[in-house]
């Protein structure tokens, strides 16, 4: 793929989808194939962070020590103190939960915020992740991180061999919109075993329209040779 068919898809979108009473999401959609995501080397999960904003920012919460109380607060949508653990009953975690892209915990609290938290939090896959930089030491300056996790999206095999995210909205720029879609896509490319053999096809589409395969509009003609050729 190359940022010609992104930026190709992009005005394709543009032209042939309705409007509608909301900004909408670019999803992109990456479907892989010769993948047993049953097994664990199968499985894909990565977290990176695009080259420009993806329209909505990040909503973190922050699970932390004294130490890091007054950057957290400055930087982050939620502060939770370790004597604050024993309020939140499993109701109330499900609920922090849903509003919550990402937690930051304190590295030296692991294992108070696993045994308060992680019944919750770990089916849903919302535990703090250090491949995502979210395990911090108590000395850190939260700013840096809770900016990088704004653009920062999640790259997963779940419960099927395809990988959704959001690359920006209505509002991006096409330039913005094709770069983040590049970086997504070589990014699964080069985590992949056999990197193009296990990429099957690429969707573009919006919130509430059809995906679009971005190496082949529906009104391209497939490629026809000569006999002999």
């Amino acid at each position: 793929m190359d940022k010609k068919q992104a930026l190709q898809t992009i005005q394709y979108l543009k032209e042939h989808s309705p409007q509608r009473g909301f900004k909408q999401n670019y999803d992109l959609l990456i479907t892989l194939k010769q993948l047993n995501i049953k097994k664990d080397a199968d499985k894909v999960l990565i977290f990176t962070a695009l080259p420009h904003p993806k329209g909505k920012k990040a909503k973190v919460a922050a699970l932390i020590g004294q130490e890091l109380l007054t950057t957290a607060k400055a930087n982050c949508d939620k502060v939770i103190l370790q004597e604050e653990f024993k309020n939140y009953d499993k109701k109330a975690i499900k609920k922090m939960a849903r509003e919550t892209d990402y937690f930051v915990a304190q590295a030296t609290i692991m294992p108070q915020i696993a045994a308060a938290f992680g019944k919750v939090l770990g089916p849903r896959g919302k535990m703090p992740n250090p491949k995502a930089g979210c395990i911090v030491p108590p000395t850190a300056d939260l700013k840096a991180l809770v900016q990088k996790l704004h653009n920062t999206v999640r790259l997963e095999t779940k419960t099927d061999i395809v990988i959704r995210t959001v690359v920006g909205t209505q509002d991006s720029k096409d330039e913005d919109l094709a770069d983040n879609i590049i970086h997504v896509y070589n990014t699964v490319l080069h985590a992949l075993p056999q990197e193009k053999n296990n990429i099957k096809k690429t969707f573009l589409k919006l919130t509430m329209g059809p995906a679009v395969d971005i190496e082949r509009l529906p009104n391209e003609k497939p490629e026809v040779k000569a006999h002999g050729a």
